[in-house]
């Protein structure tokens, strides 16, 4: 197949997780257009790559998976719905086979994301910070956890054990 055609599947995925990560750190948004390309491309980009017919079903049903999951975390208001549109399309891409290490690493990086703004937002410094409007959103004392960060570290850290990955 064509590897210009391999390169551009490639990077969609990785390139979705990190806009998704600077608009949710940015402006505590993940534009729904994000989530819903990410998802719709994913099996053009799964009969590009050849992947088998029951891998790609595999997949549907991982990434539905997602979609309960991380509509029952926004419903129990552990994340935002942005976040939970998010790992779903990532859930989607990764499928089965990364499943295990999305979780993981996206629970490690959450954690590592909540007390790491909970330390700059107690230091007495956090207030002198100087920079653009969404830093000092950021470290506001009550100021919510953009996890959108945290599931595109965890879907990056996992992308290379996903059956897209293996298929380029």
């Amino acid at each position: 197949m064509n590897a210009g055609l391999h390169f551009i599947v490639a990077l969609i995925l990785p390139l979705a997780m990190v806009l998704g990560a600077v608009r949710d750190a940015t402006s505590y948004t993940i534009p729904n257009w994000l989530s819903a390309a990410l998802a719709l491309a994913f099996l053009p980009a799964a009969l590009i790559l050849g992947l088998p017919p029951m891998l790609i079903g595999v997949s549907l049903a991982v990434g539905l998976a997602g979609l309960v999951a991380g509509v029952a975390m926004f419903a129990l208001n552990w994340i935002g719905g942005g976040d939970a549109k998010l790992f779903a399309a990532a859930s989607l891409w990764l499928g089965l086979t990364a499943m295990g290490p999305f979780l993981a690493w996206t629970g490690v990086a959450g954690g590592a994301l909540a007390v790491s703004l909970l330390l700059l937002r107690r230091t007495p410094l956090a207030s002198l910070i100087a920079g653009p409007a969404w830093v000092g959103r950021l470290l506001e004392p009550k100021g919510d956890v953009p996890y959108g960060v945290a599931i595109a570290v965890g879907a990056l850290a996992a992308f290379p054990a996903s059956a897209v990955f293996h298929a380029l």
